[in-house]
């Protein structure tokens, strides 16, 4: 690419997007220069002109056909991801979109087919997996220095919403405006997580409790039991009701175990396997000495510029990307194997049934309701 630094429009000026936008301006992202923003909402598209001093559309895909950028991040309600994805593609723009990819895999496929064709970059905005802590977990857990995984626990409940949050988009906490709740808007971070520590499960057996603790007509409440093709377990468990909440995740595995909770994350090394030891020990009641390891994480702040940078670096000088958009059907393949699970009251095996999945949630949006939104935005970076 000619010039120095990527043009990039932003399409969906709300809370995420937003942010974006006042990170591009505040000279953390210098090879990447935002040239346009779009969005649907009036009242926002007057903020954008009167702080973004870009041009400004209502439609994604005027932005897309403008000619004024080499790259657009998209940040939209779920079910646009894909339209605007492969169309941006299909331009010869690079993407960056948020998360999830999209609400069921069978679109995330066609939206990495069209990457695959138009040869452009295409990532995703996973931010978390620039969080020192985990990048920490992953390094001991690819390396082989913990052995094999043996159990999983996460209990990712510090997503408190009110129920002023969800009335404050018509689009918010419905099947056919955002196609799910808690696993598909606030945990997609924790699903990509999950299994890239720890791959992906065989089983998953899961209950979504949909309306438990909010006027929502999806689920609010979920909590999924994992089997792994090597014999380890897993339980997820997420809600956006509990008051204060939780955010502990331990993998145990055979040379030890990490926990990782309230920003610090610790590690018990064993000198030699736990398998091993059980066998050949002559104690009933036997023990091991362990090493710790304590890491404290690093600022928030930068995790969504990390990822921006990122895209500009590999699309400049072919860095590498944070996480590139075909490895987004991985955690939206675990959500949707989750919400099949409950909807069927049965365990599913992995990879789901995709069609039927699509079927089911196709029915979902045909009964779903119709509302108002209070139009209340909200400067946040915790998504």
């Amino acid at each position: 690419m000619m010039n120095q630094r990527v043009r990039l429009g932003v399409i969906g000026v709300g809370n995420m997007g937003s942010s974006h936008c006042k990170n591009l301006l505040r000279g953390v992202t210098p090879e990447l220069e935002l040239v346009a923003v779009a969005d649907r909402r009036e009242e926002r598209r007057a903020w954008a002109e009167a702080e973004l001093k870009v041009p400004v559309y209502r439609e994604g895909e005027e932005l897309i056909q403008s000619g004024l950028c080499d790259a657009v991040l998209i940040a939209v309600p779920h079910y646009q991801h894909p339209e605007l994805t492969i169309s941006a593609l299909r331009r010869g723009l690079h993407v960056l979109c948020e998360k999830p990819i999209a609400v069921y895999t069978l679109a995330a496929r066609e939206m990495i087919g069209a990457a695959r064709e138009s040869g452009k970059t295409f990532a995703l905005m996973f931010n978390q997996r620039t969080n020192n802590l985990y990048r920490r977990m992953k390094e001991l857990l690819s390396s082989g220095e913990m052995g094999e995984i043996k159990r999983v626990n996460w209990i990712i409940t510090d997503w408190y919403r009110t129920q002023l949050y969800y009335d404050s988009g018509a689009w918010r906490a419905t099947w056919n405006g955002e196609g799910g709740g808690v696993l598909l808007n606030q945990s997609p971070h924790q699903l990509d997580l999950l299994q890239w520590l720890c791959g992906m499960p065989a089983r998953v057996r899961a209950f979504c409790r949909e309306g438990k603790w909010h006027d929502i007509e999806v689920e609010d409440d979920v909590t999924a039991y994992l089997e792994f093709a090597n014999g380890a377990t897993g339980v997820f468990v997420t809600t956006t009701g509990d008051l204060p909440g939780t955010n502990r995740l331990e993998i145990t595995a055979d040379f030890g175990k990490m926990v990782c909770e309230n920003n610090r994350l610790t590690v018990e090394k064993l000198p030699v396997s736990e398998r091993e030891y059980c066998v050949a020990s002559n104690e009933a009641f036997g023990t091991l000495p362990v090493t710790g390891e304590v890491l404290d994480g690093d600022s928030r702040e930068l995790q969504h510029v990390r990822v921006m940078n990122a895209f500009s670096a590999h699309i400049l000088r072919g860095e590498p990307l944070i996480a590139g958009g075909e490895e987004g059907i991985r955690e939206l393949m675990l959500s949707n194997a989750m919400y099949l699970s409950s909807w069927l009251d049965r365990p599913v095996d992995m990879p789901p049934d995709e069609g039927l999945f699509l079927e089911m949630l196709t029915k979902k949006r045909a009964a779903s309701r119709h509302k108002n939104g209070s139009g209340t935005t909200f400067d946040t970076d915790r998504s």
